[in-house]
């Protein structure tokens, strides 16, 4: 026997002991999980010994949002192809990931540059003075005089003698023969700068074929949501992304598909459902670092509860007879307040109960 066990003097040590339980609750939030830590104690504590210290929380009045995940993929969106227009053989070429702007050459055939001009609408006549009226003169001046050659006043759709003049100038800049007049195929049209992703063509090769792929130059997340949860996307709302390799960053959806396409989702994974693609564009770009392409993780919002009290989920306990309490500590005294949850969020949960008010401190273990 030790010396605290004897004949008819047995000393029973009186000290509270806490006991720590684990148990999984699995809550209907997406697909989140959290763990509810339940305290029980064995033994009364003894009277007038102080409470072993705790760990205590603020209830905070705050808002609390529901979230759903979906894969994605940060880069530099979707591939477009370039065909050469210009015959001759090729001379020069760019290479894969240079950033083109307006007025850099982007190929050069027979030793003569074809550089970039921005637009929309394809050069789908040549031109020259006397052309009837278009929109392609307008598309044609408006890049001459970002690149410094003007002199027919306000870009517009009448070709004439200063529209001519200007364009011999730029063809002068370029060191090619001075005419005045402007072929289909003299340069490269782009909505704006691009960035070379791949070849095709090689030194040599015919000025007519395929030369290129190119990208935008901004890097963008692009989703492949489920078709069904269209309706937690849309554009302009803000969105949580995680970067692979990368940081936490947030973003803005900058568009949402609107035909449904069957095709694997972000992670490559085909579950055979409907997709639509959602692009994203991220509020700080750094995050990404260096990396060109790497999968994400994007959190939309599904639902936001306002003005909430919340409390880490640590605090919750789960109370014999079914159902939960917090801890609420006020000095050192401690009392158990029935809660009833609602949304769990961040390591976070939504509770109502009795007399809880913004400010109480409530006992936790996380």
């Amino acid at each position: 026997m030790s010396e605290h066990e004897g004949p008819g003097g047995a000393r029973r040590s009186r000290r509270a002991r806490w006991f720590i339980i684990a148990a999984v609750l699995a809550v209907v939030v997406g697909t989140t999980s959290v763990v509810v830590l339940t305290r029980v104690t064995s033994e009364a504590q003894q009277v007038g010994q102080a409470p072993p210290p705790v760990e205590t929380a603020k209830v905070e009045k705050t808002d609390l949002q529901e979230e759903e995940e979906a894969n994605g993929k940060l880069g530099y969106g979707e591939e477009s192809s370039l065909s050469g227009r210009k015959q001759g053989t090729i001379t020069s070429l760019p290479d894969a990931g240079a950033v083109l702007t307006r007025g850099k050459s982007v190929y050069g055939v027979d030793a003569k540059p074809v550089p970039l001009f921005y637009g929309t609408l394809p050069f789908f006549r040549d031109l020259a003075d006397g052309a009837t009226d278009g929109p392609d003169v307008k598309q044609l001046e408006e890049n001459l005089k970002a690149l410094g050659f003007g002199g027919f006043g306000t870009p517009d759709k009448k070709f004439t003698s200063a529209t001519a003049a200007a364009l011999k100038k730029w063809q002068k800049s370029l060191g090619v023969e001075q005419t005045g007049t402007f072929g289909q195929g003299d340069v490269v049209l782009a909505a704006g700068e691009i960035r070379v992703s791949q070849l095709a063509a090689q030194l040599g090769g015919p000025g007519g074929g395929d030369l290129l792929k190119y990208t935008g130059t901004e890097r963008i997340v692009e989703v492949k949501l489920d078709a069904a949860k269209q309706a937690i996307a849309k554009e302009g709302d803000k969105v949580g992304v995680d970067i692979t390799g990368g940081k936490t960053t947030n973003g803005v959806i900058t568009g949402v598909g609107k035909v449904a396409e069957n095709g694997k989702d972000g992670a490559g994974q085909d579950d055979g459902k409907p997709k639509i693609k959602v692009r994203i564009k991220l509020d700080d770009p750094a995050a990404a670092g260096s990396l060109d392409s790497t999968p994400v993780s994007v959190r939309f919002t599904k639902e936001v509860h306002s003005g909430v009290l919340a409390v880490p989920v640590g605090a919750l306990l789960a109370l014999a007879e079914g159902g939960y309490a917090v801890e609420v500590d006020e000095g050192g005294k401690r009392r158990l307040v029935a809660v009833k949850t609602g949304l769990f969020s961040g390591g976070r949960v939504e509770i109502t109960g009795t007399g809880l008010t913004a400010g109480m401190r409530v006992v936790t273990t996380s």
